[in-house]
């Protein structure tokens, strides 16, 4: 059974908010933005680390129809290969990212892209998160074929 999965994003417009930590403001105005937008199927935010900054940054799929904030700039994401595996969020996500690295050895036919973000995603509903008392987070680390 392969617990690695194989993802395609589409290129895409994407709403940015600005890098900060975690209880600095920045991030809560972001989540606060789009934790009041409808729930969908799938989570449309993605959090990376801007090691330029020093701090997280989050992305959410933008459409037409959404009124963005002044403080959040739209921007082009250039889409790709992913490959994404599951873990606990907040904990060390050391497994996930070697179950990724052997995917990548076993299959012989990827390699990491430098050239984009690593991201993460919650992926657990809030009901869920209710019963289990954690939340599960998604690791997308972009590759290309070699």
């Amino acid at each position: 059974m392969e617990n690695v999965r194989v993802y395609e994003m589409p290129p895409c417009k994407m709403v940015a908010s600005q890098s900060g930590m975690f209880g600095d403001g920045k991030l809560e105005v972001f989540s606060e933005w789009f934790g009041s937008l409808p729930i969908t199927m799938f989570p449309k935010d993605y959090l990376w680390y801007d090691k330029d900054k020093g701090g997280f940054a989050w992305y959410y799929m933008y459409d037409e129809s959404m009124t963005v904030p002044n403080d959040f700039n739209i921007i082009d994401f250039p889409g790709g290969l992913y490959l994404v595996a599951t873990d606990i969020d907040g904990q060390d996500n050391t497994e996930a990212m070697n179950a990724i690295k052997n995917f990548i050895k076993e299959k012989g036919c990827f390699e990491i892209d430098k050239s984009r973000k690593e991201l993460g995603n919650i992926i657990t509903s809030p009901s869920a998160y209710k019963v289990m008392g954690y939340n599960q987070m998604d690791y997308y680390v972009p590759v290309k074929i070699k």
